[in-house]
């Protein structure tokens, strides 16, 4: 794999503090030397490679945000967005591992978990002892979580969880799974670990998209676990809404990355590429698509760092993490349809990232909240008008 040339058209690099610079140069030089030499074969084959977890938790991109006293880096926003944007410039299955570790299974224990909780799980978590899975979608309920059949219910001092969940990251591998079910007339989270009897977590095949990532179905079939195990801190939708912000927020510098490195392979390719006697890059219509996206891509970059500024002032808000998840991977997705035509039928070779990139993304402007989904929280937000129904 050639150097990788990250595109930096408006100077943002003097805007990075020296710790997010170093974070970010940090995470990319490991997927470069550890990452990218293997991804294809694992794309392949459909793995993740499982032998990496510890020198991501040493990295300290697990849970990066959260504080030290629980074995966490005490990162900014800012530092997490750009360790996303390397981690998925990798693959999106590299960041999706990641992200669902920390943002959707860290983060809710550290918001809402009791401190009982936080002891327990958030130190091995952060050092990658423990792998952990989010349990929200159900097969028939993706846009509409609130519709969610899982239920949790008391028997004496037990919870009793029963149904199903689908579409999981990192379900089969993960010792800790979040689940979130209607208990007594609302949706509630809870610490679950896998080794409970009546859980399961068979892996979903069959994929063209994310196959570098585990994917799995949870299956509940009458997993009783302690009444301690709900997450004492929130009640209602909030609460698996919220996990998915911090989720998205990852999403939009993550898909930023997977366009960094298809323009740079497709810069790269056709400076070399010679058609007619001359380079591709000489030609008008291949200097168009290079302009177009490199603008995107610049526009995603001013994007998440204006939006990690305000997540680190505490301003931010659910409809400006939509905005940039929603715009970013499109724009990435077009990126990639894009890059894998000026490549020809190499396009379509895992010799070349872009095929990669490609499939994946098509799973990122889905999950998450689907690209739709998001046209309507925004239409939402500006006229106040909700249109869902």
């Amino acid at each position: 794999m050639p150097a990788f040339h990250p595109l930096d058209f408006y100077n943002l690099e003097d805007q990075f503090t020296e710790e997010q610079r170093m974070v970010r140069d940090t995470v990319r030089a490991w997927v470069s030397d550890r990452f990218i030499p293997i991804v294809q074969e694992h794309y392949e084959e459909g793995t993740f490679p499982m032998e990496l977890a510890p020198e991501l938790a040493q990295l300290g991109v697990f849970g990066a945000t959260l504080p030290r006293s629980y074995g966490c880096a005490a990162l900014d926003n800012v530092a997490y967005g750009l360790i996303c944007q390397e981690l998925e410039r990798g693959d999106s299955g590299l960041r999706s591992f990641v992200s669902v570790q920390g943002s959707l299974v860290m983060w809710p224990i550290h918001e809402y978990g009791s401190e009982a909780q936080k002891e327990r799980w958030l130190p091995r978590l952060a050092s990658g002892e423990a792998i952990g899975c989010f349990g929200l979608t159900e097969p028939d309920f993706g846009s509409n979580p609130g519709g969610m059949i899982t239920t949790a219910k008391r028997e004496g001092e037990e919870w009793v969880l029963d149904g199903r969940k689908m579409w999981i990251t990192n379900g089969t591998v993960s010792q800790v799974a979040i689940i979130w079910a209607q208990c007594e007339g609302a949706v509630r989270g809870f610490v679950v670990p896998t080794d409970t009897p009546g859980f399961s977590a068979p892996e979903q095949g069959h994929k063209f998209s994310l196959r570098a990532s585990i994917t799995s179905e949870l299956v509940l079939d009458g997993v009783r676990i302690p009444l301690d195990a709900q997450l004492p801190g929130v009640s209602g939708l909030k609460g698996p809404l919220s996990c998915l912000s911090q989720a998205r927020y990852g999403i939009a510098w993550g898909a930023t990355g997977a366009a960094m490195a298809v323009f740079d392979e497709a810069l790269e390719y056709s400076k070399q590429r010679i058609v007619f006697d001359k380079p591709l890059a000489g030609f008008q219509l291949p200097q168009a698509k290079l302009a177009d996206i490199a603008t995107d891509i610049t526009l995603a970059q001013l994007m998440n760092l204006r939006l990690g500024q305000l997540k680190d002032s505490g301003s931010v808000s659910h409809s400006q993490i939509s905005m940039a998840k929603r715009n970013n991977v499109m724009k990435a997705l077009e990126a990639a349809r894009k890059v894998r035509d000026m490549l020809g039928a190499n396009g379509i070779s895992l010799e070349y990232q872009v095929g990669r990139h490609l499939c994946n993304l098509e799973s990122v402007v889905t999950y998450e909240g689907t690209h739709d989904i998001h046209t309507l929280a925004l239409g939402h937000e500006l006229t106040g008008l909700p249109a869902y129904r």
